[in-house]
């Protein structure tokens, strides 16, 4: 890959983020101007304020409501669900024509034509998951072999986008026993050719996010929760 070509993906890779993941976060966070936007426990609704921010006053109430929705899990769980159109749109030059397949490239490792089902994280995939991807992979092998195609056991792959070999679930790991799951580093390194790919990734999605601070907008919701708090109090 090109160095050029490297910077294409991390180009497409910053559009793909503001558009699908953090114009929906913001959007998301601008509807929570209203306790109605919250199951609120009362049991533990002061405890936490108490316990993060030292004291239980309308403003800690109200940061004990909206950050863990705004740094929560949500987010995780949107990039998940726009894994596919990261495929189509970012990686769409690789873009696979095999049933079960997302990528296809050339390993910038071992020179081998990879097939790549690409996953989200360490922790995304079910038991059941497993079964299908190894189904999908044996059919590629069946097909490469009546077709009498240089095909490897370990030309079949699974790419994990984020996370690292440690951080991978027993599902991977079964995986793994028969086909490569590469994660994080590794999987961009053999994709791109470039060792230090993954951190550039993260720095470009870092960087929409300095073009969309919300940080004076997430304080006004505060400041609108705490009202309500003080008024439900009163």
């Amino acid at each position: 890959m090109t160095e050029a070509e490297r910077q294409a993906i991390l180009s497409s890779a910053k559009t793909f983020f503001r558009t699908r993941i953090a114009e929906n976060h913001k959007a998301n966070t601008e509807k929570l101007t209203s306790l109605s936007k919250f199951n609120i426990n009362p049991f533990t609704h002061k405890y936490l304020a108490q316990f993060a921010f030292g004291d239980s006053s309308p403003e800690s109430m109200a940061k004990a409501l909206i950050y863990p929705r705004v740094l929560g899990t949500s987010i995780s769980t949107t990039f998940g669900t726009q894994l596919q159109y990261f495929c189509n749109e970012v990686l769409s030059s690789y873009a696979s024509t095999t049933s079960g397949i997302d990528i296809e490239f050339i390993d910038a490792i071992d020179g081998r034509r990879k097939y790549c089902q690409v996953k989200a994280g360490p922790t995304t995939i079910n038991h059941d998951d497993v079964d299908t991807i190894k189904r999908h992979f044996t059919a590629i092998r069946n097909l490469a072999r009546t077709n009498h195609l240089d095909l490897n056991i370990t030309d079949c792959i699974v790419g994990v986008f984020y996370g690292t070999e440690s951080s991978l679930s027993q599902s991977y790991k079964r995986i793994d026993e028969e086909y490569p799951v590469y994660v994080g580093k590794e999987f961009w390194h053999r994709l791109t050719g470039d060792s230090d790919f993954y951190y550039d990734l993260i720095d470009a999605f870092a960087e929409v996010a300095d073009e969309m601070d919300s940080s004076a907008m997430i304080d006004q919701i505060i400041q609108r929760l705490a009202h309500e708090i003080d008024e439900n109090n009163a």
